[in-house]
């Protein structure tokens, strides 16, 4: 166990979200343990997604952005463990290391936040709606055509600043976020995932480690959530066999449903002009495989090109 003359090098992104996950991940451990927090360290790392603010996130790489250095870092040993937020993984995790533990889901839903309007159906036409996301940008395209569309990249409090300013009349960030920074209030209305199917794995929070650290993998296996896990499991495999990044527009989410799992999947063309949606219902054991399934379902329905506008 760690202690205060060799903490636990936790790794994470320097932005207040990452900051808050972070903190949470170490409380929970130190909870799990009888720990103090100065047996644990948090090290920031700037990763490239963090650098380079002023290109849309499909120019410079898709996912990955938001993890390479970390995971660099912890390959190096540098750090003990990395704290992510899932929905922005990757699918596929370097050699060496893995994600087995997964804190307890927050709210998946995707919030409207807005200095001036209540929710999306009261923009009028015209109105300009600020977003970096081709999933959020491709559904409100498919659904709202007569809204115009803005890059719009930065943290939560970034983003709100320009809100503020008037960059534009409306935003989307992730419920989840505005809950950990204290600021649910922030959103005018929350979307039901019925309005709006949120990103894989939106609302969760994943923690990296060696896959030969004994040591980092029995303390995390104590504050592993299992129901988030049977829920991660089915969407990162539909988000696999999609082959989803940054440039596809890709949409899922899995719940318990009492006596197995739901899946809904969407992907879209970036330019929202058409739309296809699937689900299967399965046995919690069987998530990945139904995950896979629904998403060669939906590849096969689209054809070659579809995420081509």
């Amino acid at each position: 166990m760690p202690n205060p003359a060799q903490p636990l090098k936790i790794g994470t992104r320097g932005s207040p979200l990452a900051l808050a996950q972070a903190h949470e991940t170490r409380d929970r451990l130190a909870a799990a343990f009888g720990l103090p927090p100065e047996a644990f360290a948090i090290e920031v790392i700037k990763t490239t997604g963090d650098r380079v603010l002023d290109r849309p996130l499909s120019e410079i790489g898709g996912k990955g952005l938001f993890t390479r250095e970390i995971e660099e870092a912890l390959s190096a040993g540098a750090i003990d463990i990395a704290v992510h937020s899932m929905k922005d993984m990757p699918t596929l995790q370097p050699d060496g290391l893995v994600i087995d533990c997964y804190l307890p889901r927050e709210d998946v839903r995707d919030a409207f936040v807005s200095m001036t309007f209540e929710s999306l159906a009261d923009l009028p036409p015209g109105a300009v709606v600020g977003s970096s996301s081709l999933r959020r940008r491709a559904q409100l395209a498919f659904r709202r055509p007569d809204l115009r569309l803005a890059e719009f990249r930065g943290n939560v409090q970034t983003r709100m600043k320009k809100l503020a300013d008037g960059v534009a009349d409306a935003t989307f960030l992730a419920m989840a976020g505005l809950n950990r920074l204290g600021m649910a209030h922030a959103a005018r209305s929350a979307l039901s995932v019925d309005e709006m199917l949120p990103a894989v794995a939106q609302g969760a929070i994943g923690v990296e480690r060696r896959a030969d650290d004994a040591r980092a993998a029995a303390m995390l296996a104590a504050i592993h959530d299992r129901p988030t896990g049977e829920r991660l499991a089915a969407e990162r495999a539909f988000l696999l066999t999609l082959d989803g990044s940054c440039q596809t527009p890709i949409a899922g989410l899995a719940v318990h449903d009492g006596t197995g799992l739901w899946l809904r999947g969407e992907i879209l063309r970036p330019d929202g002009s058409a739309v296809l949606a699937g689900e299967r219902r399965m046995a919690v054991a069987d998530g990945a495989a139904a995950g896979a399934d629904l998403a060669r379902a939906l590849l096969a329905e689209a054809g070659p090109g579809f995420f081509r506008d």
